[in-house]
């Protein structure tokens, strides 16, 4: 019986050891979330303010896959491609003009390039609309080149003067060969003895049986026309060949009337206008090979007993 009184003694001190505990316990949580809190305020005034939960601007940084950059600065310029394609569409002309007036584009619009967008079909409106908004020579443009921009001109092509011209190997404009014709009137006889109801032909006479200049077959012919005038104008012309000169029939004597024109030495050619004053044509590949010549307009109209002009020669051999 003398125990009890001493565990009587001893039981509130191991409660208040129990409380102390735990107590010190509670202190030290409240203390670490006070530093934790401390420190979020310190981290958040550094870095600024913590976007909120329904702030879009963060949901579109966090929520959703990532979007592609576009960097519209510099839009896509179309060019002579785009233009054939549409057109081998079958876009007409006014959607194909509209285009080239509206959007961003580079053209090519030296000789070749014009040449072989009229061999593709485009017609004489789409393709001047591509020259005028044809990109600076010295930088390129992603906007429409004002409609008083200059046009394709021969001196542009290298052209410095009215003639006829063949391209050379590396693509150069090279002047044909420039002869002396002598026109002459024949059939005075017949023309006599009929009373002048059969008139008197007009003949072309050059000296020297062959030109000096001598082409292949498929070679490619511009003309220079002189103002005025277009290429429909010209003849091209095989000559007849003599042993030691040529000569072609420009005008031929009928019975009530007279032919001008030269269908008797008279080639078929299809000239395409490219520009001012310039028009091209290509000897076709399958012509004889012959002595040739592209004639002027109004040098076969030379009357009397004799005139002379000039014509533009040149040979093919092959």
């Amino acid at each position: 019986m003398t125990s009890h009184p001493r565990r009587l003694r001893l039981q509130p001190h191991w409660r208040s050891l129990r409380q102390l505990r735990l107590l010190s316990s509670c202190l030290v949580l409240l203390l670490a979330a006070a530093l934790h809190a401390q420190s979020g305020a310190q981290s958040g005034a550094q870095s600024g303010s913590l976007p909120d939960a329904t702030d879009s601007t963060a949901a579109a940084t966090t929520d959703g896959p990532l979007q592609q950059s576009h960097d519209f600065s510099r839009p896509k310029l179309i060019g002579n491609d785009a233009i054939l394609r549409m057109h081998a569409a079958g876009l007409g002309d006014d959607v194909l003009v509209q285009t080239i007036t509206m959007q961003p584009g580079h053209y090519d619009v030296n000789p070749d390039d014009l040449i072989e967008l009229r061999k593709q079909g485009l017609s004489d409106k789409v393709i001047e609309a591509m020259q005028q908004h044809s990109a600076v020579a010295s930088g390129l443009s992603t906007r429409p080149v004002p409609t008083a921009a200059p046009k394709f001109t021969a001196q542009a092509a290298g052209i410095d003067e009215i003639g006829v011209y063949y391209k050379g190997k590396t693509g150069e404009w090279i002047p044909l060969h420039t002869e002396r014709v002598v026109f002459k009137q024949g059939g005075a006889v017949k023309s006599v003895l009929t009373h002048g109801l059969i008139n008197k032909d007009m003949n072309g006479h050059l000296d020297g049986p062959k030109s000096t200049l001598v082409l292949p077959t498929g070679v490619e012919i511009l003309i220079y026309a002189p103002a005025g005038t277009s290429a429909e104008e010209y003849q091209f012309l095989r000559f007849i060949e003599k042993s030691t000169w040529r000569e072609f029939r420009v005008e031929t004597g009928g019975v009530f009337h007279s032919e001008t024109g030269s269908d008797r030495n008279q080639v078929d050619f299809h000239p395409v206008k490219i520009g001012p004053q310039l028009y091209t044509f290509t000897v076709p590949v399958d012509i004889i090979k012959g002595e040739y010549g592209v004639l002027p307009p109004g040098s076969s109209n030379v009357k009397g007993i004799e005139g002379s002009g000039k014509i533009f020669t040149f040979s093919i051999a092959e």
